[in-house]
């Protein structure tokens, strides 16, 4: 199997478990890069991954899933702070806590098409996985 995605496509999604990708966006094994971090997060490391993913293994769309319940609404920078007061330092990384999923997916969104660094960055949809339902709602970057 080659690792080039078979529909050119990347996904970033949450690390959360009751998020099945595939299944909810219908893919198969081989269609995706699929890249996953807490709050499915669009941050430098993912900005590397996609780059890898689109000039080096041809990708050239990007989607993007957060969901429903998503454990970073109940975080906040603090976190931070409360890790560095238990082991003596605070972590160089944002926690990127949130409280509105929808404006989340269009920072993401924001954040995938401004990058100099990605091709074709204007291929770029936003959806929220209903935990509850199943089901993915596409977000309107325009709102």
């Amino acid at each position: 199997m080659d690792a080039r995605p078979v529909l050119k496509v990347a996904v970033v999604a949450c690390m959360d478990a009751r998020l099945d990708l595939h299944a909810a966006l219908g893919l198969e094994l081989g269609d995706c890069h699929t890249i996953r971090n807490a709050g499915g997060v669009v941050t430098d490391d993912v900005i590397r991954s996609l780059t890898i993913s689109q000039r080096a293994l041809g990708t050239r769309s990007v989607i993007l899933v957060h969901h429903t319940g998503c454990g970073l609404e109940s975080l906040t920078e603090d976190f931070r702070i409360e890790l560095e007061e238990e082991v003596g330092q605070r972590p160089a990384w944002a926690v990127e806590a949130f409280r509105d999923v929808d404006q989340d997916v269009r920072q993401s969104m924001q954040r995938v098409r401004t990058s100099p660094f990605l091709l074709h960055a204007d291929d770029v949809r936003g959806f929220v996985f209903d935990v509850t339902t199943g089901l993915l709602r596409e977000i309107d970057p325009a709102r």
